[in-house]
């Protein structure tokens, strides 16, 4: 066992709190919805990025590269100034959804680097320009391009040529579970030298302003050497700072107060507000920062100047009150710290051989752990506002979120990006519970259950889907990412955790109950679901009402279900292994999901099924008033989630479940409709198994023969959200008389503002349902073994298994990240500085999407929420 893994098992059982801190803080809180008080309901508006300096947050913090306690009362950082910025470079600039040409993005370039479960190694990497950051000219360029036209990123501003920038490396390392140090190291890549303002800032996060708590921390300076941490749920602590030979550091003290008076021409409640620092540093108005040096935010401010080629290191100790000399044994603990994080990776990668391959799963896990963030919202009081301030306008009661007024977060959550979704997503966090699992299954665990707890939950059993519409749909992958991580758990740990397994499950039968009762319309087991999560994938807002009139029944809605059904059947049969009162439970999904699939295959009376075996796929069903139902011909992503939708069971479980097995016998016989519709389960197939699934053999291969296709959904980097095919053959829709909606083969960045165009479903690769894909194919594989063949790709003449197929997948996505014969990253797109440069070609950006056909990182920079499951992938099979 690792000296890391020993401290997992500590914090595990009680002994340590190893979590206590962690990179907790978000990357941006400003333009979120818990931020936003207008009377409009407009986030980028109400707060934006100019206000964030001036404005004390009402539910939590932004940083670079900041860490907290658990409940976010102590949060600590860098800052920086180059002499050249108009701002102090305290937090991360980027684009609001309006502003972006494809929405919302982040114009900065960091990289997460390395991270421990228990966060006793961390350390990321943030490059910055010496010239002046080119805050206005990201902003208008961006408004000057349309959708027709590729984003303008940081580097398109040629800011870094020639070399001239900081590579600033951020390393944090844990003495003890309160005992923190951070180490600043600043490398001018530069030929000339350059100055370089240093600040590690303290503060703690406003809980006092609001009119529902009166306790007010402090940070004081009595005496050189360290800032003094008052805090009832924090005490003893100290911040200590270096004092190097030649460097003097200076104290700087300030409040966590709104500048009322610079954004709303108010009266302060303080003289020293939260952005005294930046205009006392940048403007010289001593007056901004408290001269008795105490106050809610402070920092230890160095000057530095950089030689060309060389470095310098800044270094503080967040520690218990008393320490003689923090620094004397920084060093040897850093060191330390940093071998561990070597050791655990080393045991953890066993088995891959390729130092790219470890080095791209690292930094891929090192962005899921980086990734966790304290989440605080409390709908009702949102809602209701504080006592402090003036009460919100009254058509707040009847905007966004106002049906969850139960829900009450305040935990540790993985995001999927912390700038650019700074909040959880039902079936985001499902997915990222996989890579994190290989690294810290109790966590996995955690972020699971969390979602099912009643302050979560909805009362009417939905699923909260995220911040800027919680009633919205997501699909419904809770328990299949349950059992995964359930049996991730099995097969490290050597024992099972039933009761986790049966808490879920007991939640998720109330979630199935709303799937039913909300989402079926006509009671037929069609599912409708709104948008699932495929953003603008269809020639609608299948969220919105559509301008047809009517509802579309959805290929993926329904699919999504009979997986659901699939994954709580196998759930009920693991549990009925001691329990034999869940064999009537997972007899109950297994008919359900019989049911489901008699939906897909008999539209009954009207005789349009979803499914069109003259083109081998499956089509949503448009039912509207003036036309009638009719199919919806897109060849996307909709129609291979029906592949997801499968489970093998093999006859050492089916022999512990005898209930189960009889009444299945019974349900067959009396229901021979059903019964035709269940792949062969009277036939066992390899090694005594039974197929459930919604394609029998002839089926699977004609949807296969689609996604396996280069000219269509198969794209040298995995499998494409949307067919090439309509690339030259777009769908067309006549919505109303001269007006038409179309949806067409779009490899990259989106060109419709369908969800704020900041994605798009319309062709590019999406590492999440590609991983849905590969199981489903390993699954397919199980039951049918090595005498089933596909050919692969269609029309190569080359046939092979479906286990041979899912591994040839999965090497197309690791191929997005690692280098090819020519040195190259398809990841990195064509540019050559990322592509060529020392300093910049190793480090990895795990992009929401990837162009669908070069391979090229869009979306979200940072999207190591599900874009993390590359780190599973890269994990050799058998491991599992």
């Amino acid at each position: 066992m690792t000296e890391e893994q020993q401290r997992q098992q500590a914090a595990r059982e009680g002994k340590a709190d190893w979590h206590r801190f962690g990179p907790y803080v978000s990357d941006r809180q400003w333009g979120t919805v818990r931020e936003d008080y207008s009377a409009d309901s407009q986030p980028w508006t109400y707060t934006t990025h100019d206000m964030a300096r001036s404005y004390a947050y009402r539910w939590g913090e932004e940083a670079i590269g900041g860490i907290c306690d658990n409940q976010q009362l102590l949060c600590l950082a860098p800052a920086f100034w180059n002499g050249q910025d108009a701002i102090l470079k305290e937090r991360l600039f980027g684009l609001s959804g309006p502003e972006g040409n494809h929405g919302e993005d982040v114009k900065e370039l960091y990289y997460y680097l390395d991270n421990t479960p228990t966060h006793s190694y961390m350390r990321m990497l943030y490059k910055y320009p010496q010239h002046a950051f080119p805050y206005d000219w990201l902003v208008q360029e961006n408004a000057r391009r349309g959708r027709y036209k590729p984003e303008f990123e940081l580097s398109d501003t040629c800011i870094f040529r020639e070399d001239r920038y900081f590579d600033i490396f951020l390393e944090y390392a844990k003495a003890g579970p309160d005992d923190l140090l951070l180490q600043i190291t600043v490398h001018n890549h530069g030929a000339q030298e350059a100055p370089l303002h240093v600040l590690s800032q303290l503060w703690f996060r406003n809980t006092w302003a609001w009119g529902t708590a009166a306790y007010q921390p402090r940070l004081s300076a009595p005496a050189k050497g360290s800032i003094v941490v008052e805090h009832s749920s924090l005490p003893g602590l100290q911040l200590y700072y270096e004092q190097p030979e030649g460097l003097e550091a200076e104290l700087l003290f300030c409040d966590n107060e709104t500048n009322a008076r610079r954004l709303y021409g108010a009266t302060n409640s303080t003289a020293f507000c939260k952005d005294g620092i930046n205009d006392y540093l940048l403007h010289g108005q001593a007056a901004a920062i408290n001269p008795a040096r105490q106050g809610t935010k402070a920092a230890v401010h160095y000057q530095l100047t950089v030689p060309p080629g060389e470095s310098r290191v800044v270094r503080v100790r967040l520690a218990a009150a008393g320490l003689a000399e923090p620094f004397a044994d920084f060093a040897a603990i850093l060191n330390q710290r940093k071998a561990e994080a070597d050791a655990y990776y080393l045991a953890l990668q066993t088995g891959i051989d390729s130092p790219d391959a470890r080095n791209v799963q690292r930094q891929a896990l090192a962005g899921m752990l980086w990734s966790k963030q304290f989440y605080y919202y409390d709908v009702a009081e949102w809602l209701r506002g504080d006592p402090a301030l003036p009460p919100p306008p009254a058509s707040r009661w009847q905007s966004r979120n106002h049906t969850w007024p139960h829900l009450n977060n305040a935990d540790i959550i993985s995001m999927p990006d912390k700038w650019e979704y700074p909040w959880y997503a039902a079936w985001d966090l499902a997915f990222h519970c996989i890579p994190l699992a290989q690294v810290d299954v109790d966590f996995a665990k955690n972020q699971l259950q969390l979602l099912c707890r009643d302050w979560y939950m909805h009362p009417n059993g939905q699923l909260p889907a995220y911040e800027w519409k919680l009633e919205d749909v997501n699909p419904p992958v809770h328990a299949w990412a349950t059992w995964r991580v359930y049996k991730m758990e099995k097969k490290q740990r050597g024992q099972a955790d039933t009761a986790f397994l049966e808490g879920i499950f007991h939640r998720l039968l109330l979630n199935f109950t709303w799937w039913v009762n909300r989402k079926d319309r006509d009671n037929r087991n069609v599912f409708e679901g709104g948008f699932l999560g495929l953003d603008n994938i269809g020639v609608f807002d299948r969220s919105a009402p559509l301008p047809t009139g009517g509802h579309i029944e959805q290929a993926d809605g329904t699919a999504w279900v009979a997986m659901f059904a699939l994954n709580m059947m196998r759930i009920a049969l693991e549990l009925a292994r001691t329990n034999p009162v869940y064999q009537d439970l997972a007899s109950k999904f297994f008919e359900h999901f019989l049911y489901i699939a008699h939906a897909m295959t008999n539209m009954a009376d009207q005789r349009i099924d979803m499914w069109d075996d003259e083109d081998g796929f499956y089509y949503d069903v448009l039912n509207a008033p003036a036309t009638g139902r009719f199919p919806l011909r897109i060849r996307s992503m909709v129609g291979l989630i029906p592949l997801c939708a499968v489970e093998v069971l093999d006859m050492d479980t089916l022999q512990d479940v005898p209930r189960f097995v009889h009444r299945l016998n019974w349900f067959l016989d009396h229901r021979p409709e059903l019964a035709a519709l269940v792949s062969r389960w009277q036939e066992p197939g390899k090694g005594q198994s039974h197929l459930l699934s919604l394609l029998r053999g002839h089926r699977m291969k004609l949807l296969l023969r689609r996604m396996l296709d280069e000219a269509e959904f198969l794209s040298e980097y995995g499998i494409r959200a949307l067919s090439r095919y309509h690339l030259e053959h777009p769908f067309v829709f006549q919505r109303e008389e001269g007006v038409n909606a179309v949806v067409d083969y779009e490899p990259g960045e989106s060109t419709t503002s369908l969800f704020g165009g900041n994605s798009n479903w319309r062709g590019p690769i999406w590492l999440p349902m590609n991983f849905l894909l590969i199981e489903s194919l390993q699954r397919f594989y199980h039951y049918y073994g090595p005498d089933f063949k596909v050919e692969y790709p269609t029309g190569s003449g080359r046939y092979c298994t479906l286990l041979e197929i899912s591994q040839a997948l999965t090497q197309r996505l690791t191929n997005l990240f690692l280098r090819n014969a020519d040195g190259q990253r398809p990841c990195f797109g064509q540019d050559r500085q990322l592509q060529t440069d020392p300093h910049f070609r190793d480090y990895l950006l795990f992009h929401e999407y990837f162009h669908g056909d070069t391979g090229c990182g869009l979306g979200a920079s940072h999207q190591t929420g599900w874009t993390g499951l590359i780190a599973k992938l890269l994990q050799p099979r058998q491991q599992d």
